[in-house]
């Protein structure tokens, strides 16, 4: 990939400055939207869209107040379902299956992503605030479906939403996963919160060609985010420096 930056570059944490670190991880835990593709798919847009469709028509609003309240519920809620959940009484079943009812095509098959991921050692899985429909179909577009063990989301959660504490612990008593012992992969720095403090390491997903920018003004802050131990740009390429340095020790 000419022109694309693939060496990770690390958070200010001393201590983990050293892709080494990852040495000893038996489980790899994944994120799924704007984490497992980049951004620019533009994926998680249609699901805005479908999302603020569906409050639209539950609410009878115009599209511009129904994305007004859509983010309100996901800033109060941690999710917009959550909120019409718990304000409305809204069917989750039918709420999931029309935010997802998107099209699929933007994405293609990723054979460097895939690759990467089924050399790290260990068990693998996709943790998302979405459910599983949409996990599988999204993995089976990227050609990576068959290098994960499960995919936990939002109804194995019981509807509670990362960054909720309680979330993570279902995660954890569901799979069994050691989280001093595991690493997680994000796209939103909330979402690490908790991880952290349980002692996974935590990798930031952000957008193509903001890596620097993102490092550097998290270093001119003075640590700001310390549950976020690397930052990268470019899954593939992290994965596979993360390999390396796991096969130099």
């Amino acid at each position: 990939m000419t022109g694309r930056k693939t060496v990770p570059r690390e958070g200010r944490h001393a201590h983990l400055h050293d892709l080494r670190t990852f040495e000893g991880v038996e489980a790899w835990i994944f994120d799924l939207d704007n984490t497992l593709y980049p951004a620019e798919a533009n994926l998680f847009s249609q699901i805005n869209e479908q999302i603020a469709s569906y409050v639209a028509r539950l609410l009878q609003l115009p599209p511009d107040e129904a994305m007004v309240q859509q983010k309100q519920y996901y800033k109060t809620y941690g999710t917009t379902l959550r909120g019409l959940m718990i304000e409305h009484n809204v069917d989750p079943d039918d709420f999931l299956a029309h935010a997802h009812d998107i099209d699929y095509s933007s994405l293609t098959p990723d054979p460097e992503l895939g690759a990467a991921i089924a050399a790290l050692p260990g068990r693998k899985f996709i943790f998302t605030n979405g459910d599983r429909p949409h996990a599988e179909r999204t993995a089976a577009a990227l050609g990576i479906t068959d290098h994960f063990e499960d995919i936990f989301d939002i109804v194995a959660a019981d509807l509670m939403p990362k960054p909720n504490r309680e979330t993570y612990d279902m995660f954890v008593k569901q799979t069994g996963v050691s989280p001093v012992r595991a690493a997680m992969f994000e796209d939103l720095s909330r979402n690490l919160v908790v991880p952290h403090g349980l002692g996974m390491r935590t990798v930031l997903i952000v957008p193509q060609n903001t890596r620097d920018l993102f490092s550097g003004a998290w270093e001119m802050e003075g640590d700001a985010v310390p549950h976020v131990d690397f930052v990268t740009d470019h899954l593939p390429g992290f994965l596979k420096a993360v390999l390396g340095a796991i096969k130099a020790a």
